[in-house]
């Protein structure tokens, strides 16, 4: 069997690199960029930063700061609207997946023509999408670093998965300054969507050896970090931390992929238009309570990384403290304990599991689930 690993060309770690970016963006020879991000990072002045940084090296800058939650189609649609108009030569997405994301889509489009919505699924686009630099302001989604876009089509009420080689940025750049004074709720959910990425990129059909150590790593360093991140916005080590321990899940499940958390959060947040980090956090111990039928050892491994004593338990043993750990660090950093609280209704439960199927086809779950088994993991997770 052979495999790929995809990353950015640059990657840019630590505190104070956000001058680097600035930069590297100028060697580049680049002239008029388009920041994407949102209306807070704008208010607060993130994107003025960046903006000044580029000025000072003689680049223009146009800004999209529309970008909702769950990015959606018309978002698309309005940040390339923006970049045509300015005759722009490269994006900057500023901030954290939901800009990413929406920048990905903006800059797939601008390169290739049409629609996002025709490149759903997996490497649609026939060239690479427009210079891309992500500049990221939470740890969590490595959106930064991935080739996969989601993008939410409003009228099915569906997140599309955009998983294209195509789509990965230029240079990702995480500057843990920029992730200070992030809130705990923010903190948190992304911290637990990094979490998930990591675990499930490990159980994963198309692990590695590469993603393996990338992914144990990532988990070690939140499991050590993310306490400390959420009760502590301020502590520079520990968001620096965070900031690599969410970029190893990513390399992980960016060439191992996901499962069926991911499957089934996409269709909670396309659904009601949820947080994705909470939903895959509410999902995370459940899926892997299902994976663990068929990969006990490696949720041993998992339980290991999270710092249980493992020595004397067996797989099945190892696995369940797996489980509990996650739950109890879900709870630890303040994430509801089911869907219930976060309004999903059961009777929507088949149409969400059906969804969920479908977009887990590209996907590489250790064990293949039935429409009533989904439902079933849904059902304990309410």
């Amino acid at each position: 069997m052979t495999s790929a690993f995809f990353i950015p060309t640059v990657n840019l770690m630590g505190a104070g690199c956000l001058e680097d970016a600035a930069d590297a963006i100028k060697s580049h020879g680049f002239k008029h960029g388009l920041i994407v991000t949102d209306k807070i990072l704008n208010e607060i002045g993130v994107v003025g930063k960046v903006s000044a940084l580029l000025a000072e090296r003689g680049i223009k800058t146009a800004i999209f700061d529309g970008t909702q939650p769950n990015p959606t189609i018309a978002n698309v649609e309005a940040g390339l609207a923006i970049l045509e108009e300015n005759s722009c030569d490269f994006v900057v997405s500023l901030g954290g997946g939901s800009p990413h994301d929406c920048a990905k889509g903006i800059a797939l489009v601008a390169a290739n023509g049409g629609k996002i919505a025709d490149y759903e699924g997996v490497d649609q686009s026939a060239k690479a999408q427009l210079p891309l630099i992500a500049i990221n302001t939470t740890a969590g989604t490595a959106s930064e670093m991935t080739r996969f876009c989601i993008i939410t089509d409003e009228a099915r009420h569906i997140k599309m998965a955009i998983v294209d080689k195509n789509t990965t940025p230029l240079i990702s750049v995480n500057d843990p300054e920029l992730m200070l004074a992030k809130p705990a709720s923010l903190t948190a959910a992304t911290g637990m969507d990094a979490l998930t990425h990591a675990v499930e990129a490990y159980v994963s059909t198309a692990a590695t050896p590469i993603t393996d150590a990338v992914a144990i790593k990532a988990i070690e360093l939140i499991q050590a970090n993310l306490r400390t991140a959420v009760k502590d916005g301020q502590n520079l080590e520990a968001r620096e931390q965070m900031a690599y321990a969410q970029f190893m899940a990513g390399m992980a499940f960016n060439n191992a992929s996901l499962g069926y958390v991911h499957a089934m959060a996409h269709q909670l947040g396309g659904f009601y238009d949820l947080p994705h980090g909470v939903c895959n956090a509410v999902l995370l111990p459940h899926v892997q309570a299902y994976n663990a039928q068929v990969c006990p050892a490696r949720l041993r491994d998992v339980a290991k990384a999270m710092g249980v004593s493992v020595d004397a338990l067996t797989p099945e043993q190892g696995a369940k403290a797996a489980i509990d750990a996650i739950k109890a660090l879900s709870a630890d950093v303040g994430i509801p304990a089911g869907l219930e609280l976060l309004n999903v209704k059961a009777d929507d439960i088949p149409v969400l599991a059906e969804n969920a199927l479908k977009d887990a086809c590209g996907f590489t779950n250790p064990k293949q689930a039935t429409h009533e088994e989904i439902c079933e993991i849904f059902r304990n997770a309410m």
